[in-house]
């Protein structure tokens, strides 16, 4: 590590009115090989989620699995259900559409043509805080700003729960409205299409959003009659209700009929459990969480470590295990401000220094290869392996020896994690209160090639 060519790099120009916090240790001793403003508390964003992901693998294990039941109060008798049939989420972010098909299914089996009560879904599990206190307004349709339930659902394998995905096709003729498509699909969002198509070559300019409150989705801008299918997941109002709704939905499209209504509520405890789903172990789940860097993952694991630590299923509860972590690993998360999981808060402060301590005292955890494997690879091409540094970093001295977790806010940079070389490193970076982000990411780039062995 040339120490003269990094002052060099962060005495850049373009770092004028930014604090660039950068915190190195030898992986072998830990010992602070070099530091400017180590000591100072910066807002880490998505960096928090190194944090969250090491708690939970402490609290809860690799091997933690979460569960989705199907119950009832009542009796089969003759083809129809005698009472209410329950849909019990307890957390699982990755509860797919297809898992609502084989419900209906194995319901079928069991000889259920007739629901002859309520469908009742029941997202208890965790509190009816929806949203971290720091999530602003315009974040929320988007899928990094999904609403948290111990009963939701995701489109597909990159598991946002708390979405829809829609599909914005070209078809059509000029100064029509595209084509549009939604999964699952469902009744439950209502879409009202403004959007045009135009003859130009150039890329459109499509918005999608959620209007605030509502699931009403609005399509305006342009569409490009070359273009290919755009695909947008946006984040739904009230998650549990959707997953009921296409629960639902599903249930009708396979032949079982209901004839009560669909609510909200607790499920009662002299209910029977017919089904189970149970979700891939955390040791996996860690894979979509940190290489794609998955906000509702990060919240979801928050308030269940609170509901199995504290009996409450609360972001306050949940960040309350996570300090007990910290402490117990000799950090004093009383220096910090811990706000979410997922780091999208700007309120979150961590100082570079303690961050990189944390990551050196990680190696010494049996269950330390399961968190190094779950964080991006530098310039890895595949999705899940580079995750979000599979376009950086490729052809250079960083390429797969870079083992880091990105973060990135409005005026917010960090890259923290581990070198894998001769002389392996442990580092944080955390850029703060810069206005280019762009050439911000340059520098935070020739940070890591520096401390990667490559002459600038």
């Amino acid at each position: 590590m040339n120490q003269s060519t990094l002052h060099k790099v962060l005495n850049d120009k373009r770092l004028e009115g930014a604090i660039a916090g950068v915190s190195v240790r030898s992986a072998r001793t830990g010992a602070i090989l070099f530091n400017q403003f180590g000591n100072t508390r910066l807002t880490p964003a998505s960096n928090m989620k190194l944090l969250t992901a090491a708690a939970a693998l402490h609290t809860l294990g690799p091997d933690y699995c979460f569960t989705t039941e199907i119950c009832t109060d009542g009796i089969i008798h003759d083809g129809e259900l005698i009472g209410n049939l329950y849909l019990r989420g307890k957390g699982d972010p990755t509860l797919l559409p297809k898992d609502l098909e084989k419900f209906a299914l194995e319901l079928q089996s069991l000889g259920v043509r007739r629901i002859q009560g309520d469908l009742v879904g029941d997202e208890s599990w965790f509190d009816a805080q929806y949203l971290s206190e720091d999530m602003i307004w315009s974040d929320e349709h988007e899928y990094y700003g999904a609403q948290i339930s111990a009963l939701t659902i995701s489109p597909n394998t990159d598991y946002d729960a708390g979405t829809i995905m829609l599909t914005i096709l070209s078809e059509g003729e000029i100064g029509e409205s595209p084509e549009f498509m939604i999964f699952p699909k469902t009744h439950y969002v209502e879409v009202v299409n403004l959007a045009t198509i135009v003859s130009s070559k150039e890329e459109g300019d499509l918005r999608v959003k959620r209007n605030h409150g509502s699931n009403t989705i609005t399509i305006t801008g342009t569409v490009s009659q070359y273009a290919a299918p755009e695909k947008k997941w946006i984040a739904v109002w009230n998650p549990a209700t959707y997953a009921l709704e296409v629960f639902s939905e599903t249930l009708v499209s396979y032949g079982i009929t209901l004839s009560g209504n669909k609510v909200l509520a607790q499920t009662p405890d002299h209910v029977k459990t017919l089904l189970t789903k149970t979700s891939m172990p955390l040791s996996e789940l860690l894979i979509t969480f940190m290489k794609l860097s998955n906000n509702g993952h990060a919240e979801v694991l928050i308030k269940e470590m609170g509901r199995l630590r504290k009996g409450e299923g609360s972001f306050e509860a949940g960040l309350e295990v996570v300090k007990m972590f910290l402490k117990g690993e000799g950090l004093n998360p009383d220096n910090m401000c811990l706000r979410d999981g997922s780091g999208i808060s700007q309120m979150n402060l961590i100082q570079p220094n303690e961050l990189s301590m944390l990551l050196f005292k990680l190696q010494n955890k049996s269950w330390f290869p399961t968190f190094l494997n779950s964080l991006p690879i530098a310039g890895s091409p595949e999705r899940l392996v580079g995750g979000t540094l599979r376009e950086r970093f490729g052809g250079t001295s960083a390429e797969n020896i870079v083992f880091a977790k990105t973060g990135s806010l409005i005026g917010v940079t960090s890259l923290s994690g581990y070198i894998k070389k001769e002389e392996p490193l442990i580092f944080s970076i955390m850029i703060n209160h810069f206005l280019d982000e762009e050439e911000t990411e340059k520098i935070e780039d020739e940070i890591m090639l520096v401390l990667s062995g490559e002459a600038l």
